[in-house]
């Protein structure tokens, strides 16, 4: 269905920059990079409000189209195009809709542009009131103002299926060498996330089609194990690879202590042994310092910022931005930047962006940086457009 384009709105954001505290809690400096960013008013960019979407949860562009693929966590994929037209497409498999539950990410095969493969991650239901995340792919079929998705066949699931509707993770990434990495919550349920019989509390790696990589750490034990690439996670909802080709990811602690982490194969980031939040009742959780054994964060967040979504920069559009992550804040709302050095992170600048939560960030094929509010149920989330100021 082809719907009215929705006028744009722009809107000027104002910066908070520097004002965040850094990874061993002291107050971090705006740096250099920072200042290059901003105008004279302090602010760094404009929001032009260019559609809105229902619970949108994830999106990705297609390349040499503009166009992009958008999900709604109730189950509906949409193709967004610049003029503004809307098309939903065909062919999603059913979802399991509740709690943190239903269609999830959307990313496109890295030889898209022969095969037109895309792939979804999506919660679906087990026996009784069980539910667990999985991973699909099929082909992008357009037609005029008709889009739709064939042939879709499921090549993976989390295992084991469980109750309760929290945590399921399912964010994707292609690695540079076309192996697909998913991450995966501990469902609320903690001790999966050491538990090597478990997807839970995992990120697993992959090939194109499902299998498993001979060169896995744990291909040769077999099970769900083999699909193991790290462990010790609790609910990572950004991947991403940056230029070098080094995987992050970021995870909601429990109470405070949400994480940066650069992913690294074979290592346990020790959840629920230790983190630098406490259970929800506020019981103590060891920090990531007194068990060195385990892979401590390369930044964190106390209090929580509750992230969700993860871009690292890599367009010509804001050339001082170049390198940097950006995470969506939900619990602090707002656009989180943090500079990347190698193997090191520092906290940046925090944007307030009319105190939405931020779902998603995606970098346009234009060099802006595109955002998704998270919207929640019965609400509308927007797509922001973020370009320079000046």
């Amino acid at each position: 269905m082809r719907l009215l384009p929705i006028a744009a709105l722009p809107v000027l954001i104002a910066a908070c920059s520097g004002g965040d505290v850094n990874a061993t809690g002291n107050q971090a400096a705006p740096t250099a990079r920072t200042a290059q960013t901003a105008s004279a008013d302090g602010k760094p960019f404009r929001t032009e409000v260019i559609a809105q979407f229902a619970e949108p949860w994830a999106m990705t562009f297609i390349p040499g189209t503009g166009n992009a693929l958008i999900t709604e966590k109730k189950g509906v994929l949409k193709l967004w195009q610049p003029d503004g037209a809307v098309i939903d497409v065909a062919g999603v498999p059913k979802v399991a809709y509740g709690g943190q539950g239903g269609l999830g990410d959307v990313v496109l095969h890295p030889d898209f542009a022969s095969n037109n493969l895309v792939y979804l991650s999506f919660v679906e239901a087990g026996e009784g009131s069980t539910s667990g995340a999985a991973v699909g792919r099929g082909k992008l079929v357009t037609d005029g103002n008709t889009a739709r998705i064939d042939g879709f066949q499921v090549i993976w699931r989390q295992a084991p299926k469980v109750e309760g509707q929290g945590h399921y993770g399912h964010r994707m990434a292609f690695s540079p060498d076309g192996h697909l990495f998913i991450t995966n919550g501990d469902r609320q349920k903690f001790d999966p996330a050491q538990d090597d019989a478990q997807t839970l509390g995992k990120i697993v790696r992959l090939t194109d089609s499902g299998a498993v990589p001979a060169d896995n750490p744990y291909a040769s034990e077999g099970g769900v194990k083999a699909q193991q690439w790290t462990k010790g996670h609790r609910n990572p909802l950004g991947l991403a690879f940056d230029a070098q080709g080094r995987l992050w990811s970021h995870e909601m602690g429990p109470a405070h202590g949400d994480e940066l982490n650069l992913i690294v194969q074979g290592k346990n980031y020790g959840y629920p042994i230790v983190s630098n939040g406490n259970h929800y009742d506020g019981r103590d959780i060891p920090d990531h310092s007194t068990r060195p054994e385990f892979e401590a964060p390369k930044a964190y967040w106390d209090p929580a910022i509750s992230p969700a979504g993860l871009m690292i920069y890599s367009g010509d559009m804001f050339p001082a931005w170049k390198g940097s992550a950006f995470i969506g804040g939900m619990n602090k709302p707002g656009l989180v930047r943090v500079e990347l050095n190698g193997t090191e992170a520092q906290k940046a600048d925090v944007f307030d962006l009319d105190g939405q939560r931020i779902r998603e960030i995606e970098q346009g094929p234009d060099g802006a940086i595109y955002i998704l509010e998270d919207g929640g149920r019965g609400s509308k989330g927007r797509l922001l457009k973020l370009t320079p100021a000046q």
